[in-house]
């Protein structure tokens, strides 16, 4: 019943928007208006974007707008009988917003006359209604960053993928326009080299209604396309760790070579068909952790720890105690053979293989298991211009995401049986493993199936139109293929295998959730006053069940009212959301924006764990397990900003904006009464959170080789819990669960970032990042005798920064271009950068109970990753 009333409202959403049937996320407009020197508008001027199927006429005010432009560096030409032509290069196009070009013309008696005009972007988008940051693909060349996520920390009101105070899972991260999270767990199934993208686009604020299932932001990956004349890059990285205080560290190594090695080629160019171009890309990643591990012992190792003789049987050899191991590739293709038409299919896949660097292992490094990853996102565009004011987009993608964490492959391994669980002994090395390993065992695989249809319209020369559907169908498998537990027998313990046998080992569980969405945003410019209004309509639904009395939630209760198995609701909601932009003059503007957002919690988190019948055995006075819930209502976000954004120059920009989030319906837990009077937890929607901050940036753009980018965030981000299920761990550690308002555990109140560049264009180029925070939150410790616990998160941790540089030398070699560069990360070797203190100290170097800490004060991996060095060299085909 409940999937039927989803294909009606389906239905009902494609009868109304379809009527009217946006390359959203990869394409943006450009628009602007054409006059003389004595200021009258030119009308039937022809505007073409230079090698694009893409172009406008003037109207009788000179306007005009071109749609559906690829995001990046284009070249437009204008050209008007009587007018010298005018050709602007290395105009910018963002994806989803307008690029203004206002062009004055000169008369001219002579024909084909021209003037060339190098484009400079503006230091402040005036026409922008929210906090939106676009880095170029020229940008990330400059920067000392390896990876999307990297690009992403630099952006203000972010903290360590925390945007504007926010829990993680509440970013949509997509990929030209289309999702790619993982529904298990929000985040994001793919990771991005930087050489793949051509823009970033990081929305940390509100957002327009074709954004969905979030609530704190949207990050939108453009990546490069094919191009007309045939084109290769090719990339090699050599790293090291660096550690001039190596015993600060308790290291007694201080130099690592070749503990990273990046292997990198770019083709791109025609196929041989009429207008088809292709990109491809291949990648190989070895990142080596700084802490190294020695194999004094092997997993099968059988010591005498009654009589503390350890054995070791291992080869001694120093190993990269954890480390990730990544093949990774993006091909494209692109067809735009038929008149108004492109059909592209693409494809982006990961295979990463991992292992966690525990220091507890670090004599029997074997002992660890090790984590697989392969993702793939695949599918196809298909893009047609109806005229030059319209023009709709269909999208297919299959985003496919297996992950998998044990030791041995094979549950019957027979080395499970020789090496058994994780033994250590405290008088030994401060407790390291000497024998056996992990015995946890994990997989989870998404499937999903994602359809999105969008349009655009220019209605008017001043209001513009976006409608859209999506729909996702993720197949959800995660659980533990195969349980390991030690058993008595008549000969002592022996190790036993299960598979799915629930409720106590329930094994791989499946789950097909449905999501649909449709969406409506109008635009409308006034003389550069811009409003941007629109609403989401969201449906979600489990397809699952759970029992319809929670106090029987087992029947195993005599005499109570019998509980039944009942479907789960469908959840409908919609979500407005409105901005304006008011320009006080040419170079400056306020803005405002309000919306509702919504986003359903981890899947993963709602689904584990779900099977009632594992409380069949719950008895008076006992608390029993927290289970999951896959009636859970989308969590909800109320955000409001305002700001203020000033050209103060031609080279200077600046932006301040205040925000408010009201965080309601997040991810939580009950507790439920049976009626025989035992207790259980739940996992429901109880817990809430508000932040209020503001962000300054300031924009300094390249005054001759000089460019410095600037920004602060100030936010207090408050809530009742940092985690869903930590009311239940504060009920089972005998503190107080009931609601109260403390910091997040990410509550940064200041950040602040600089990003500084000196270059002379092909020839060197210089730039340095620096990040700076104040301490986060962390709970003290009190010995005993003094009364009690604090607070949680009453204490700070200190004040931390870090800084990274990257210096690059353009060059020939045989008449190819070369660029030699070194990246520099942590120059100044930080030992500490928002990470572990130590409770009773709050300092991350010495514990008030060194005694009891000795096995952690001996802990390297507790401090932040030492200085890295990188040198590579990038060499390309020719320009011509």
């Amino acid at each position: 019943m409940g999937f039927q009333r989803f294909i009606a409202a389906a239905g009902l959403a494609l009868a109304l928007l379809l009527p009217l049937a946006s390359h959203a996320g990869t394409t943006g407009k450009i628009s602007g208006r054409l006059i003389d020197k004595a200021k009258q508008p030119l009308p039937g001027a022809n505007i073409a974007v230079v090698g694009q199927q893409l172009g406008a006429a003037s109207d009788a005010d000179g306007r005009f707008a071109i749609l559906n432009v690829p995001a990046g560096t284009v070249t437009v030409k204008i050209q008007l009988i009587g007018y010298k032509a005018v050709t602007t290069t290395n105009l910018v196009v963002t994806a989803d917003n307008t690029t203004r070009l206002d062009v004055t013309l000169e008369e001219s008696v002579v024909a084909m006359q021209e003037v060339v005009v190098r484009a400079t972007r503006p230091v402040i988008e005036v026409n922008q209604t929210s906090t939106i940051s676009t880095v170029t693909r020229e940008q990330l060349q400059a920067l000392p960053v390896q990876e999307l996520s990297d690009v992403v920390n630099l952006q203000a009101g972010v903290v360590d993928g925390h945007f504007r105070g926010g829990r993680t899972g509440e970013v949509q991260y997509q990929v030209d326009g289309v999702t790619v999270n993982n529904s298990y767990n929000n985040a994001s199934s793919l990771k991005l080299d930087r050489s793949l993208l051509e823009e970033v686009q990081v929305i940390s604020g509100t957002f327009d209604a074709e954004y969905g299932q979030a609530l704190s932001g949207v990050v939108n990956a453009v990546l490069k396309s094919g191009t007309d004349r045939f084109q290769w890059d090719a990339e090699v990285l050599q790293g090291a760790y660096v550690y001039p205080g190596a015993k600060d560290r308790a290291l007694e190594y201080s130099f690592r070579p070749f503990a990273q090695q990046n292997y990198q080629v770019n083709l791109s160019g025609p196929v041989g068909l009429p207008k088809t171009n292709f990109l491809v890309s291949g990648r190989h990643y070895r990142f080596d952790n700084a802490i190294l591990g020695t194999r004094r012992f092997v997993p099968g190792d059988s010591s005498d720890f009654q009589n503390k003789v350890f054995i070791g049987t291992g080869d001694g050899k120093e190993v990269a105690l954890g480390y990730s191991h990544e093949y990774s590739g993006v091909a494209k293709i692109s067809n735009k053979s038929f008149e108004n038409i492109e059909i592209a299919y693409q494809a982006v896949g990961n295979l990463i293989e991992g292992r966690r660097g525990e220091w507890a292992y670090r004599f029997n490094p074997d002992g660890l298991s090790t984590q697989r990853t392969f993702s793939l996102v695949h599918g196809i565009d298909f893009t047609q211009t109806l005229s030059r004011t319209t023009y709709y987009s269909l999208r297919v993608r299959q985003n496919y995401f297996d992950y998998h964490d044990w030791l041995y492959d094979n549950l019957f391994d027979p080395r499970y049986d020789e090496a058994g669980p994780p033994l250590g002994d405290s008088d030994f090395e401060n407790g390291a493993v000497v024998q056996g390993g992990q015995f946890s065992r994990f997989q989870q695989t998404t499937n999903a199936i994602v359809l999105k249809g969008s349009f655009s319209s220019q209605v008017t020369r001043d209001q513009q139109v976006k409608l859209g559907l999506e729909f996702q169908a993720p197949k959800l498998r995660f659980g533990v293929p195969g349980y390991l537990r030690y058993v008595a027998d008549s000969t002592g313990q022996a190790l036993r295998r299960y598979f799915s046998d629930p409720p106590e080992f329930p094994g791989i569980q499946e789950y097909l959730p449905v999501q649909f969405a449709a969406y409506a945003q109008d635009e409308l410019e006034w003389n550069d006053l811009v409003l941007r209004a629109g609403a989401r309509f969201e449906f979600f639904d489990a397809r699952s069940s759970l029992p319809s009395d929670l106090a029987n939630p087992a029947n195993s209760i005599s005499g109570a009212p019998q509980s039944v198995s009942v479907a789960t609701s469908n959840k409908f909601y919609l979500a407005p959301r409105v901005g304006i932009s008011y320009p006080i003059d040419k170079r400056s503007a306020l803005f405002f924006a309000y919306g509702h957002f919504y986003q359903m919690p981890p899947l993963g988190d709602a689904f584990t764990n779900a099977d009632y019948s594992l409380l069949r055995d719950l008895q008076a006075g006992v608390v029993g397990p927290v289970m999951g819930n896959p009636d859970i209502r989308p969590e909800a976000t109320v955000q409001y900003q305002a700001g203020y954004k000033n050209a103060l120059s031609p080279d200077v920009g600046l932006d301040v904006t205040v925000f408010y989030k009201d965080i309601r319906d997040l991810l939580g837990v009950e507790f439920i009464d049976t009626y025989n009077g035992a207790q259980y937890g739940r996992l429901t929607n109880v817990d809430f959170g508000n932040v209020v901050g503001f962000t300054l940036s300031l924009d300094h753009r390249a005054l001759g080789p000089l460019a410095v980018t600037t920004d602060y965030t100030w936010q207090l981000a408050e809530g009742n819990s940092s985690d869903p299920r930590e009311t239940a761990t504060r009920a089972s550690a005998g503190e107080d669960p009931r609601p109260r308002l403390v910091p997040f555990n990410w509550d940064q109140r200041h950040t602040f970032n600089v990003t500084a560049s000196l270059t002379r264009p092909q020839n060197y180029l210089i730039s340095a990042v620096l990040r700076a925070g104040s301490g986060q939150p962390y709970t003290p410790a009190i010995e005993s005798g003094f009364g009690g616990g604090l607070e949680t998160n009453s204490g700070r941790k200190p004040t931390s920064w870090t800084l990274d540089l990257r210096a690059e030398k353009s060059m020939t070699l045989g008449g190819l271009p070369l660029q030699g560069f070194a990246r520099v990360f942590n120059v100044t070797d930080q030992r500490y950068f928002n990470g572990f203190v130590f409770a009773n100290s709050g300092s991350p170097y010495y514990s008030r109970t060194p005694g009891p800490d000795a096995g952690i004060l001996n802990d390297p991996t507790r401090f932040y990753a030492p200085r890295r060095i990188e040198i590579g060299f990038n060499i390309k085909s020719p320009s011509k």
